[in-house]
């Protein structure tokens, strides 16, 4: 069994996962790092600890936010291997089917859904005068994250693929999409306060008609997001002022 400083050594270090990045291998060095002083109480022979480090040394590359995680799912893994419940080769599979998953949700989850909410409401924030708010808000989710992280490291050690199976139940992509729509209307209220002029009714329905349903679209048919700002800008810049013209626009 591992004990509980060994496990919180290796939490910690998850923080430094992306120091030993490297193109060949990519995270495969900090991971490496991150495992070591579990593989070292779990196994006392040097070349019983020699191979399982070579189990860690293959390609592996994730969301840093998923990483306490998967840490936590391979060292569960590990204590079954060094008691001879599990194949080594149980480990790889799990790898491969695991990381890359992940990886792509964590893209999507954290950095395409909930970083940029962070971001366009702190601007928000900022500009409207509120700056103890968006640092209070920043601290917030800052805090978070880092219980997230914990509470994920500790049950994949204590359910190991259980736990994998349980964030199928999580249905993060569709939360992120969720997420998005409701980023396009921060980014509403975002362009609305630097928008120059006068603010009118009929341009604010347009503008924001239009993001939700680029949202939309982007979320559900997967279509071009560099065709969709293209358009974006044209509605903007081109349509919006032409329409402006035409039509007596009442300011809001």
């Amino acid at each position: 069994m591992l004990t509980a400083r060994t496990l919180i050594t290796c939490f910690l270090r998850t923080y430094l996962i992306g120091t030993g990045f490297n193109t060949r291998g990519l995270q495969n060095t900090g991971l490496v790092f991150v495992m070591e002083p579990g593989l070292r109480e779990l196994y006392n022979t040097p070349e019983a600890l020699r191979e399982a480090r070579s189990r860690y040394l293959e390609l592996y590359n994730t969301h840093p936010f998923w990483t306490p995680l998967l840490v936590g799912v391979f060292l569960s893994l590990e204590s079954h291997i060094a008691r001879g419940n599990l194949p080594p080769k149980m480990l790889s599979s799990v790898k491969e089917t695991t990381t890359y998953t992940l990886s792509a949700i964590g893209d999507s989850f954290f950095g395409g859904s909930l970083l940029a909410m962070w971001a366009l409401s702190s601007v928000c924030m900022l500009v409207t005068g509120f700056k103890a708010l968006a640092l209070s808000w920043t601290l917030l989710l800052f805090a978070a994250l880092q219980v997230f992280k914990f509470v994920t490291f500790v049950s994949g050690v204590r359910n190991g693929l259980q736990m994998i199976t349980t964030l199928k139940n999580w249905d993060l992509i569709n939360w992120g999409e969720r997420i998005k729509i409701a980023n396009s209307l921060i980014l509403v209220l975002m362009l609305y306060l630097f928008w120059p002029g006068t603010h009118s009714t009929i341009e604010w329905s347009l503008i924001a008609g239009t993001l939700l349903s680029a949202s939309f679209v982007v979320g559900r048919l997967h279509l071009s997001r560099v065709l969709l700002v293209y358009l974006l800008c044209f509605l903007m810049f081109f349509i919006l002022p032409w329409i402006s013209t035409v039509i007596p626009l009442s300011p809001i």
